[in-house]
C-alpha cells in the first residue's frame, strides 16, 4: 500500500489540501543513475528495444516538429503532433496526423487535424479512445491574446480518416475550456478520465477530471494549490499515474529550475490533491510521460539529467509507485541525428515524450531535435514487475 503519501485536513464539511512529507515523496533510488556518463547515464536498452521514424522532413516539407502522441483505435496506430515551417508556435502551426495500418512500421503522409487562420494557431492536445469513437484534442491559441493562452477543442471520428469539425471542449457548466490540456489523460477503472490543463490568463496549471465517457465536456476544476510565476504557474506539463490502491500521482516540470520533478497525489478520483512538493528526480525542464503497466509496475519516461539537455531519453520503473529503483535506455546521445534545419527553440534531443501501453509494449513518443517525429517501443515483459531479472 502506498505509505502515507498525503493526508487530508476535513473542517466544516470541507477538504483542504496539506502538504506531503518529504519522506513520502516518490524518489530515484541511488545508484540507478550516473550523471557523470552523459551520454547514457550509465544505462543500456532493454532487450527487443525498437525505434521507428514516423516522419523524417525533407526539404520541401515543414522543418518544426513537436508534441508527438500516439494512440491505437481499431488496429491502427495513430500520431499527432504540432507542424510548422521552421519555428515554434509560430502563427503557422497546425496538428498533423499520421496513420499505421501494420503495427507502426510505415506511415502515411501527415493529413490536418487542424490547421492554423488568421485569428489563432493549433498544437497537440493529444487522445481518448472510447468504444467506436477515436476523440483528438486540439489546442487552439489566439494570436493576439495576452497573456498568451488558449482553449481547447475536439474532433471525433469512427474509422480513423474522417473527422467532425473541432467544437470546444466544454466544462460541467457548459462553458468552453478556457485552458489548453495536456496531452496524457486516463481513464480510471470507474469510467473517470483524469488528466490536467493550462488555464488563462496565461498559463496556469489545473488538474481536471469528467465522467463523460468521451471526454468532449462535463469537465471539473480540481483543488490544488500552486505557485504563481507571473503569467504561469512554477509547475507545469504534467504526466500521471494511478497507483494499485486508488491513489492518482501527477508529476510536474519545475519553471524555477530546480532541475527536480515535483510531485502531487489525490486520493479522491482527481477532485482534491496535494500542493506540489520537490521530488530528487532530475528535471532537465521538460515534460515527462508516467505510466503503469498491467501487472502494476509504474513507469516514467523522461530526460532524467539536471540540465537544460533533452538526452539521454530513459525508462524509469517503479514497483511500488515510490521508488524508481530500476531504468533503461531508451535513446543515447550517440543515437541523436544532426539537426538539418534551423528554426526558432528547436532544441537537440529527444524531446517532450509521451508514452501508451498496447500489445505488450511501451510506446515512447517524441520529437528528435523538434523537427523528426519519431517512437521507440519497448517490450512489457522485459521491463515489468514479473521480470526482474533484467535490472541492469
Amino acid at each position: 500500500m502506498l505509505r502515507a503519501f498525503f493526508s487530508f485536513l476535513f473542517l466544516l464539511g470541507t477538504t483542504v489540501a496539506v502538504q506531503a512529507q518529504p519522506d513520502d515523496i516518490i524518489r530515484i533510488a541511488n545508484g540507478v543513475l550516473d550523471s557523470t556518463q552523459h551520454c547514457t547515464l550509465g544505462l543500456t536498452p532493454a532487450p527487443g528495444t525498437e525505434t521507428i521514424t514516423i516522419f523524417h522532413p525533407t526539404d520541401s516539407d515543414d522543418h518544426y516538429a513537436n508534441g508527438v502522441v500516439m494512440t491505437a483505435f481499431k488496429d491502427a496506430l495513430y500520431c499527432m503532433w504540432q507542424s510548422s515551417a521552421q519555428d515554434e508556435d509560430s502563427p503557422d502551426t497546425w496538428v498533423a496526423c499520421s496513420r499505421s495500418c501494420d503495427n507502426g512500421q510505415t506511415w502515411t503522409k501527415p493529413q490536418p487535424l487542424a490547421v492554423a487562420n488568421d485569428t489563432a494557431y493549433c498544437t497537440s492536445g493529444g487522445w481518448i479512445t472510447s468504444g467506436d469513437t477515436l476523440v483528438a484534442f486540439v489546442n487552439v491559441w489566439p494570436k493576439h491574446l495576452s497573456p498568451t493562452g488558449g482553449y481547447t477543442s475536439y474532433s471525433t471520428s469512427t474509422d480513423g480518416t474522417t473527422w467532425s469539425a473541432l467544437q470546444p471542449v466544454t466544462m460541467a457548466d457548459g462553458s468552453p475550456m478556457n485552458g489548453v490540456i495536456e496531452q496524457d489523460p486516463i481513464t480510471l477503472s470507474s469510467g473517470r478520465i483524469v488528466g490536467a490543463a493550462h488555464f488563462q490568463p496565461g498559463l496556469h496549471v489545473c488538474p481536471i477530471y469528467t465522467d463523460h465517457p468521451l471526454g468532449t465536456g462535463g469537465w471539473h476544476k480540481g483543488i490544488m494549490p500552486t505557485e504563481d510565476r507571473g503569467n504561469q504557474s512554477r509547475e507545469l506539463e504534467p504526466s500521471l499515474y494511478q497507483h494499485r490502491d486508488g491513489t492518482l500521482v501527477m508529476i510536474f516540470r519545475d519553471q524555477q529550475s530546480t532541475f527536480r520533478k515535483r510531485v502531487s497525489v489525490s486520493r479522491d478520483g482527481g477532485q482534491s490533491w496535494t500542493q506540489p512538493a520537490a521530488t530528487n528526480i532530475p528535471d532537465a525542464r521538460v515534460k515527462q510521460s508516467a505510466g503503469q503497466l498491467p501487472d502494476g509496475t509504474i513507469f516514467l519516461a523522461a530526460n532524467p539529467v539536471a540540465a537544460k539537455r533533452r538526452y539521454p531519453l530513459a525508462l524509469l520503473l517503479s514497483s511500488d509507485g515510490i521508488d524508481f529503483d530500476r531504468a533503461f535506455l531508451l535513446r543515447g546521445h550517440s543515437d541523436l541525428s544532426p539537426q538539418r534545419y534551423p528554426g526558432k527553440a528547436k532544441t537537440l534531443g529527444y524531446n517532450y515524450p509521451k508514452s501508451f501501453v498496447h500489445n505488450g509494449y511501451i510506446y515512447v513518443a517524441y520529437s528528435e531535435n523538434k523537427e523528426d517525429v519519431v517512437f521507440t517501443r519497448v517490450p512489457i515483459d522485459q521491463v515489468s514487475i514479473t521480470n526482474r531479472s533484467q535490472k541492469p
